[in-house]
């Protein structure tokens, strides 16, 4: 399977240096570089690469507020000269970490690690580089909360939750803030797996483990991990229409 990969770094030699490593992988092909995060967030969005190496630390906006900006985050390689990022860049669950200089055998490791965790899904109907594309069971969603990054797996996320111009986001145990819109979210999330059950919250259908009577018509669900949501009235149909109850 072909890796499709975006470079991003500010430096030209530090770019030059990872193409001519990454020519020793037939299979990771560079589709292009980026020398700043406006610049990546339009290749990323237009090329939907598979990969990036991210540097973190450049002129502007940093790696992570790029992340931040992206619906949908392809598999992410930190490289950069400095240490000190080494415990946030792994706090977000990024595939690998690389030092600079990079050493060769470093980077064969981070490649066969690609291989091992990269799956290559279907591609969006919309066609690449549209805004309207929606997001897919396995997408990986970054999160930045204040100091804290993460990454999720769009299907482990069980319940968004409105709180003014955030959301809030549940997912194992935590609930880290986000600061898209539910409205925007929900044209994103796959309506197969997501349901807007009240004005304030959405919830993943997977995780519904008993449905029960509410006041005037209403529901109440119950959440893998005994949360209870409200189905309004105006979405108590729909509901049943989507479970045909």
């Amino acid at each position: 399977m072909e890796i499709r990969t975006l470079l991003i770094d500010d430096e030209d030699l530090a770019r030059q240096e990872m193409r001519y490593l990454l020519a020793a992988f037939p299979d990771v092909r560079v589709l292009d570089e980026a020398t700043n995060a406006a610049d990546a967030l339009a290749k990323i969005n237009r090329y939907r690469p598979d990969l990036i190496f991210l540097d973190i630390n450049m002129p502007g906006r940093s790696g992570f507020e790029l992340l931040s900006d992206l619906d949908e985050s392809p598999q992410v390689v930190f490289v950069t000269a400095y240490d000190e990022y080494a415990v946030r860049a792994f706090e977000t669950n990024a595939l690998d970490y690389l030092l600079k200089p990079v050493r060769p055998e470093r980077l064969e490791k981070t490649i066969a690690t690609v291989r091992a965790n990269l799956t290559r899904p279907a591609e969006p109907e919309a066609a690449a580089g549209s805004s309207n594309y929606q997001l897919r069971p396995d997408s990986l969603v970054f999160i930045k909360d204040g100091e804290k990054c993460y990454f999720v797996r769009l299907s482990d996320i069980f319940l968004f939750e409105s709180e003014d111009n955030y959301v809030r986001v549940y997912f194992g145990s935590e609930k880290p803030m986000h600061r898209k819109s539910l409205n925007l979210l929900l044209e994103k999330l796959p309506p197969d797996l997501f349901f807007r059950a009240n004005r304030s919250q959405i919830i993943n259908l997977s995780y519904i483990t008993g449905i029960e009577p509410f006041f005037n018509g209403a529901l109440r669900v119950t959440l893998r991990g005994g949360m209870r949501v409200e189905i309004s009235v105006r979405r108590a149909g729909e509901f049943r229409e989507r479970l045909s109850l």
